[in-house]
């Protein structure tokens, strides 16, 4: 292993529960039958995989799905890596892709509770992020404001599959919450394609794994849009969005195309003052997993001085699964003040480190 020359905080890794059945003591008990029988209600989108979703290696030694034991995740992950702080992700939020507002939002809650007790404190490089359903935001409003003034809780997170662009105002009460309590909001893939949310790509449903987890980007491009048009970032000035596991490749023709569709269109969005690269640039972050790996690692630093990298960038390795991003094995031809930043400085300062 290269020595590191670096801090690192990892905005990306997905400690889970050893079975639904953690969950139950945290349940209102008029649900706690139906978690015992049927689980947490999250729906996938049954794509195949052939090399699974977690690493073959991380596996906890004492039995258990990857993720789900603190101290090996530290072993693997934290002390392998020399990461300072971590962000632990989960998955929690899949349960927005089920049918039943109410059950997603206890299952969720039941799980922010869960990880309180069982993750924050038992490393101090561990940071959580608060979990919420899409189906019902005042709902998860109310749980942004529950769990917000916990000092370990940097973030909210939420699902990017969901049922309509999220930058529509019925979203919106999730924002006010989040800008409430200074937390960026954090969207992340999942579930596209299952139970309540729209088909994962723009063409429709694909048939395999592969074209499914290549697309997912396309889900990104449109959220992202929708949020810059529909004005969020002015009537919340303050949030901050990060875009997580979607890829980086494709920011710079996005945002080229919408400035330049803004200056012929403007006045359909009349509440815009500035460019909508401006607001991207002001407002969101992207982390670097699934890094795009062009044959020329030059050609990534040129597409990175697209879009001010440096400054929007976060690092993030998403443990444990199969497309796991090595800190030391990635982004070798980066200039050191744009590694710097990407791998901590940027991620310091968003999550108040």
């Amino acid at each position: 292993m290269t020595k590191q020359p670096i801090n690192i905080i990892d905005c990306d890794v997905h400690n889970s529960l050893r079975s639904h059945m953690d969950l139950v003591p945290y349940m209102p008990d008029a649900m706690k039958r139906r978690l015992i029988e049927s689980g947490t209600g999250a729906l996938y989108s049954g794509y195949y995989s052939p090399v699974g979703v977690p690493r073959k290696d991380a596996t906890p030694p004492g039995g258990g799905p990857a993720g789900s034991d603190p101290g090996f995740l530290v072993e693997q992950l934290i002390d392998q890596h020399r990461i300072d702080y971590c962000l632990l992700t989960g998955s929690m939020y899949d349960a927005s892709s089920g049918h039943d507002a109410d059950y997603a939002a206890a299952i969720i809650s039941a799980y922010n509770d869960f990880m309180l007790d069982h993750w924050i404190g038992k490393h101090h490089s561990f940071k959580g992020t608060i979990a919420v359903s899409t189906l019902d935001p005042h709902l998860a409003a109310r749980e942004i404001d529950r769990m917000g003034p916990h000092p370990d809780m940097v973030a909210v997170i939420m699902s990017s599959a969901a049922r309509m662009p999220y930058g529509q105002r019925f979203y919106h009460p999730i924002y006010e919450a989040a800008e409430r309590q200074g937390l960026p909001v954090m969207i992340h893939p999942g579930t596209e394609g299952a139970g309540s949310t729209n088909g994962p790509t723009a063409a429709g449903y694909p048939s395999y794994y592969l074209e499914w987890h290549t697309c997912l980007s396309q889900n990104f491009m449109a959220h992202l849009v929708s949020l810059v048009c529909e004005g969020v970032f002015e009537k919340y000035p303050n949030l901050k969005f990060v875009l997580v596991e979607g890829g980086v490749a494709w920011l710079p023709h996005l945002m080229w195309r919408l400035d330049k569709n803004y200056k012929a269109l403007r006045a359909q969005v009349p509440w815009l003052k500035k460019l909508p690269s401006q607001y991207i640039r002001e407002h969101c972050y992207l982390t670097t997993q699934p890094i795009e790996e062009p044959e020329r690692p030059g050609d990534l630093i040129t597409l990175f001085n697209m879009i001010d990298a440096e400054n929007m960038l976060l690092f993030s390795s998403d443990y444990p699964h199969w497309d796991f991003d090595d800190p030391h094995a990635i982004l070798k031809a980066m200039p050191a003040e744009m590694k710097r930043k990407i791998y901590y400085e940027n991620a310091k300062q968003l999550f108040k480190l």
